[in-house]
């Protein structure tokens, strides 16, 4: 199925879409406040030990504390066997199965408090939990992970055929440096010898540059940022099946062709620079994508529908005939709608960034080949997703487990935050998605240079847009030539606004 990757940049947040066949199935944003710190390489300074969980607090300059398990602890290359199981970094900075050590020593045992330790981070800080750490540090490139101290070589478990495996494998050992292991990344199967060859030099000279700027830093302290959501479109996403990246800012396109031009220049003829008037993610329906992903139920096309509850510990999703009657046994229609729903949680799913502990709970089918066939029919459709998962068999009760790997929050807890109006039963869209949602809103409304507007907003809304956001509206004023008024308006619920030219 082909793919495109669609890029719309602000001065507030980048946002990529990934779309199949024309459908959003991931979004990626990364606002200029909040980026992303996976991948991330720090300084930092054991804080405290606990033994009772083998695990450690340290200290690298956030606000609180990262937390360090015993078995993400570099202590010695001989103290790894080579249990790897070949795989697709699509998050390359962490890896889906890392190499465990044989681990022999407690945590009391490897590390002290007051230690200084290199490490990077693996997870970001999730709701009140700290950021995830590790000290197998490893570098992403377009072809290959560089993996410094770990001596191994891991293939892409996306790349099947076994004559291309065992020729990359070969290439992987020619090449890679001594004491450092590497992954072929999906992308070079594509790739010649000499342009993976230089990707890893480069990964090299960084490593290098990473070793001599930890030996002058004082913990903690920040020692390597990865690269930012736009650059990392291209070196991770832009597989063989995304025909092009389309992107909506002049100097970020400018930005990113001398970037694919020094890396990756056999990816230049695929990016394009968005031309037209209306707002990018309107035209290729992204917008509406997004509002019915945050959206508690999903109505399928039969009148049956689903509810996606997320809680702090797990995803409970639910599947309801709704409208759906049937024309036939009652079994038949349990079957079309469970088959029909299994496509939308998959994608749901997706698109969403469901991470974590997910029951599905299937309307009760009495006949055994039913639920195989609904079972396989899931696993089936989540094959194209990236992250890793852990399925478990569909119960007599019609319920599936399943565990997905959880790296960043998911979309809801990026767009919203807890309602005050509900007491933290529910979620609303935060301050800063409406007052960006305004400043889209205003762009889209091509006002007449010269014209007058006032803008009613919730308080909280209306103060963002005249302290912290102040420079999102003159931006405004100053590229159409307008004069923008904002009122706050205590009837109005925060994620309400209304526009009027005066």
């Amino acid at each position: 199925m082909t793919s495109e990757l669609v890029i719309n940049v602000t001065r507030e947040e980048s946002r990529v879409a990934l779309l199949e066949g024309g459908q959003v199935v991931e979004l990626y944003i990364e606002r200029k406040r909040d980026a992303s710190l996976v991948g991330n390489i720090y300084k930092g300074r054991v804080l405290k030990i606990l033994p009772g969980m083998q695990s450690s607090f340290v200290d690298i300059g956030l606000e609180k504390a990262a937390f360090l398990y015993v078995d993400d602890i570099m202590t010695s290359v001989d103290e790894y066997y080579t249990a790897f199981i070949d795989q697709d970094n699509e998050r390359p900075d962490l890896g889906d199965q890392p190499i465990y050590p044989v681990r022999t020593a407690p945590i009391e045992e490897l590390l002290q408090e007051g230690q200084d330790i290199l490490v990077q981070v693996a997870k970001d800080p999730l709701g009140t939990k700290g950021a995830r750490v590790t000290s197998y540090v490893t570098i992403p490139g377009r072809y290959v992970v560089l993996m410094p101290n770990m001596e191994h070589v891991g293939i892409s478990r996306r790349i099947e055929d076994e004559e291309l495996r065992t020729t990359l494998k070969n290439i992987a050992y020619e090449i890679k440096p001594k004491g450092c292991g590497l992954i072929m990344r999906t992308a070079s199967e594509d790739a010649t010898v000499d342009e993976i060859r230089r990707d890893l030099e480069f990964l090299t000279l960084l490593w290098d540059n990473i070793q001599r700027k930890k030996d002058k830093a004082s913990a903690p302290a920040l020692i390597y940022s990865d690269l930012d959501l736009v650059f990392r479109s291209v070196r991770d996403f832009m597989s063989q099946e995304v025909e092009r990246l389309i992107i909506d800012s002049p100097d970020e396109f400018e930005r990113l062709k001398e970037f694919a031009g020094l890396s990756f220049p056999r990816l230049l003829e695929r990016i394009e620079l968005y031309g037209s008037r209306e707002p990018i993610f309107d035209a290729f329906g992204i917008e509406l994508d997004i509002s019915r992903a945050l959206g508690r139920r999903v109505w399928l096309k039969s009148g049956g529908y689903i509810v996606i509850d997320q809680t702090e510990a797990m995803t409970v999703i639910d599947v309801n005939t709704g409208k759906f009657v049937g024309k036939e046994s009652l079994e038949d229609t349990i079957l079309k709608t469970n088959l029909e729903a299994v496509k939308e949680i998959a994608y749901q799913i997706r698109l969403r960034n469901l991470g974590g502990i997910i029951i599905i709970d299937f309307i009760d089918m009495e006949k055994l080949e039913n639920r195989e066939k609904v079972f396989n029919a899931f696993v089936d459709v989540l094959k194209r997703d990236k992250a890793k998962s852990t399925i478990y068999n569909l119960s007599e009760l019609g319920i599936v487990q399943m565990t997905r790997k959880r790296v960043r929050e998911s979309l809801g807890r990026v767009l919203c935050e807890q309602c005050h109006y509900c007491e933290g039963k529910g979620f609303i869209k935060s301050a800063r998605t409406i007052a960006y949602e305004i400043f889209r809103k205003l762009k889209k409304m091509n006002l007449p240079s010269g014209s007058v507007a006032m803008i009613k907003a919730n308080p909280s809304v209306a103060e963002l847009l005249t302290d912290e956001e102040r420079l999102g509206i003159e931006e405004i004023e100053h590229a159409y030539g307008i004069k923008l008024i904002i009122k706050d308006d205590y009837k109005l619920h925060q994620e309400n606004f209304e526009i009027t030219t005066l």
